[in-house]
């Protein structure tokens, strides 16, 4: 795998080579703000880019732009992008376009530390799934109007939407939560029903449920 990196804090930036270099990637680039990042993406056309929010000059949300305006202009390079704290609205932007394209993450830096759990969801982004940390959905749960249709959702249901936000497969749910498969997606067609997601010759209801999740809570 492929990967460019974009991170201002060289000592993070370092680390972040070190360790993707152990799962076995090659970091074709890695640089320190969004206009490096944007060459580095045309120049390598990577299979991934993970890239932090906030980015010189402003230290705003200039990692995220530039993210997106891969996600635009070179669809076939899945996305991962880093935060130090719980932003939902950022993952609700990053994740407007999520139905097209290749994997898409947005995680906490914290995750970082954890190896495990970052090698497994640069793994998952980069065969095309999409991945929130378990901290911003736990977030976006709280924030959730009475009205939100998300809120029907019996506990169980909440709790495999949650996991299908974390990316994982239905066989992986089934093992979180012990139960079969069969019992999983029984669990995503009743979600699937209570937000009003009908199949469709072009279905992404999978990812249009975990989007319709994001896009109301921020």
């Amino acid at each position: 795998m492929r990967v460019v990196l974009a991170e201002d804090s060289v000592l993070l930036r370092e680390g972040l080579v070190r360790l993707l270099e152990e799962t076995g990637a090659q970091v074709c680039a890695a640089v320190g703000d969004g206009v490096q990042l944007l060459k580095a993406v045309e120049e390598h056309v990577p299979d991934l880019l993970i890239t932090d929010v906030r980015m010189p000059p402003s230290h705003r949300d200039e990692g995220l732009k530039a993210a997106i305006e891969v996600r635009s202009r070179f669809p076939s390079v899945a996305v991962l992008v880093l935060s130090q704290y719980v932003e939902t609205s950022y993952a609700g932007e990053l994740l407007a376009g999520a139905t097209t394209g290749a994997g898409l993450g947005y995680l906490l830096k914290d995750r970082v530390a954890r190896f495990e759990d970052f090698s497994d969801a640069i793994a998952r982004i980069a065969a095309g799934a999409t991945v929130i940390d378990p901290e911003v959905i736990g977030a976006l749960f709280a924030n959730r109007g009475s009205a939100d249709p998300v809120n029907t959702l019996s506990p169980r249901e909440s709790q495999v939407l949650e996991l299908m936000a974390q990316g994982l497969t239905n066989a992986g749910i089934a093992r979180a939560i012990v139960v079969s498969g069969g019992a999983v997606e029984k669990h995503i067609s009743a979600i699937f029903s209570k937000l009003g997601l009908h199949q469709s010759p072009d279905d992404h209801r999978r990812v249009l449920a975990v989007l319709q999740f994001l896009q109301k809570s921020y």
